[in-house]
């Protein structure tokens, strides 16, 4: 290898970078292949920034229908949470364009997004303010390392989350998905208690019914059988605890009667195993995946009060219930103060996503106190939390997120989210005097209903779904649970309309009136 070759090395690169790049700027550059402009002729179609054709209707041109990109996904894609061979016969809907709470494809028809693309999405789609975010940062820093760089999005949006925990929470680690959220609170309540010199607390709590992810260790924390089952002899075993379902109260109780047995069997367990115990994790008043079962706040409260008598960390699930979707930033706000105390009460860890970008790029992160991140302090690089991935803090995910916290701070969220969430729930009001429904409920923007037994029809989910892309609805129960969680945009007239498809939607599928394509065989609960 020649001196000048040996100069080129990767490691030479990356450590000069900024000199070579001053290096061209001053001294013209012979344009090499791989940089050159490609050779445009008068039958070269170009699109410019000012007359864009978009990119729905060059496909439409093209004469790529619906049913093309239906084909050719079923050919090379392979879908999440599902079969793929019953999708030969329910294929994907496919997507072209999102505008506010409206999805369109191929044919031009239109979907109101009443789950919020698996509760994402909290602006709409193709927010102005989020999309503006995006370019501008797209054109300063993409993407940059953040072992050894930092960059101002992930030192903002770790400053302002920790603040709107009043500083409690004040360290943030960033990931791109939950369930990476969740293996990150995992490992960190465990290593925190090794370097305190407590290897045995080693094992974990979860609640039944919960859900926390699909990865392996977040799956040992999850209680969904359909996504859990396959892979139990890989995974760790987890303490399962009863669920504060308000659904299982006697006759004549609250939704606190659950709440209170469940956090009893808590207790027993933690009087047990409590010095085996590195932490508890629960999904704060909803639990999403396992059938939108909402419970009472004075659990939270209950939990965390438990914890600190047993010296166990809480973890707070709140990637499908924070960010406004419970009625408060974070869900855990509702547990409120201590007994005897003014101060609010918090986990030991809060794992947020999905809402946290509105829908647009993957990003999750995870908020914690800071006694736990100086128990990794020292001078052994081992006793550092040395966990990575490729795109974490990604600059362009955190701008979004930015853009997100400026929604809640300028627009007051919270409070319009109350008065939506009122006409919504006005709007549903027959469905909780239907004869055919159990448990009509509502947390902050949530609502949730679900089907009896008796009048259940096979396939149920399936056959909703379909008839709800009929009636210009996006809409997936879960099992025999129906439930909207749309986007955080709508006005009382959207709410009527959303009210009356669905109710129309049930009244079809309870008919007997089989949805295309719809079959009587057994179907998964999933989400």
């Amino acid at each position: 290898m020649t001196a000048a070759a040996k100069l080129l090395t990767l490691p030479f690169i990356i450590n000069n970078y900024a000199l070579i790049q001053t290096y061209r700027r001053c001294v013209p550059q012979k344009r090499q292949p791989w940089n050159r402009k490609p050779h445009v002729t008068a039958s070269t179609p170009t699109r410019t920034d000012s007359a864009r054709t978009p990119l729905a209707a060059e496909y439409r041109q093209q004469g790529t229908s619906a049913a093309d990109w239906q084909r050719r996904s079923l050919a090379a894609v392979w879908h999440p949470c599902t079969q793929m061979q019953r999708a030969q016969a329910v294929p994907p809907l496919p997507i072209a364009s999102g505008e506010g709470p409206w999805l369109k494809d191929f044919d031009g028809r239109r979907y109101f997004d009443a789950i919020s693309s698996w509760w994402t999405n909290l602006f709409g789609h193709s927010d102005a303010r989020i999309r503006a975010a995006i370019a501008d940062q797209l054109g300063l820093l993409p993407h940059v390392m953040l072992a050894g760089c930092t960059h101002a999005p992930a030192v903002e949006l770790a400053e302002r989350l920790s603040a709107l925990t009043g500083g409690v929470l004040g360290h943030v680690f960033y990931a791109s998905d939950g369930a990476s959220a969740v293996e990150i609170a995992l490992k960190m309540s465990f290593h925190s208690w090794r370097n305190r010199g407590r290897p045995a607390k080693r094992e974990f709590v979860c609640v039944r019914q919960g859900y926390h992810g699909e990865t392996l260790g977040a799956l040992a924390v999850t209680d969904v059988e359909v996504f859990r089952d396959a892979y139990a002899p890989l995974l760790m075993q987890a303490h399962m605890v009863a669920s504060p379902d308000a659904r299982q109260a006697h006759a004549g109780e609250d939704a606190g009667g659950p709440a209170r047995r469940a956090a009893d069997e808590l207790r027993a367990l933690l009087a047990t195993r409590g010095e085996n115990i590195a932490a508890v994790i629960v999904e704060p008043l909803v639990q999403c995946a396992g059938g939108m079962a909402m419970h009472d706040p004075g659990y939270l409260l209950a939990v965390r009060q438990l914890c600190d008598a047993f010296e166990v960390h809480l973890i707070a699930d709140e990637i499908a219930v924070g960010c406004g979707r419970t009625g408060s930033f974070f869900a855990f706000e509702q547990a409120g103060p201590s007994s005897g105390a003014h101060a609010q009460v918090w986990p030991d860890f809060i794992c947020l996503s999905k809402g946290i970008t509105g829908g647009t790029l993957p990003l999750s992160l995870v908020l914690s106190r800071d006694e736990i991140y100086a128990s990794f302090l020292d001078d052994d690089v081992a006793r550092g939390f040395l966990h990575s991935h490729s795109y974490t803090g990604n600059p362009l995910a955190c701008r979004a997120a930015l853009a997100v916290l400026d929604h809640f701070a300028d627009d007051d969220v919270i409070a319009a989210n109350r008065d939506r969430a009122a006409a919504l729930t006005t709007a549903l009001g027959p469905l909780a005097r239907d004869a055919r429904i159990a448990h009509f409920r509502q947390r902050g923007m949530i609502w949730a209903f679900d089907v009896r037994e008796e009048v259940l029809p096979d396939r149920f989910a399936e056959r909703f779904h379909l008839a709800g892309r009929a009636r210009e609805l996006l809409i997936r129960p879960i099992g025999r649970t129906v439930y909207l969680m749309p986007p955080y945009l709508f006005d009382a007239a959207d709410a009527a309309w959303l009210a009356e498809r669905t109710v129309d939607t049930l009244d079809h599928v309870l008919r007997g009136s089989p949805a295309p394509d719809a079959d009587r065989s057994p179907e998964p609960q999933t989400a």
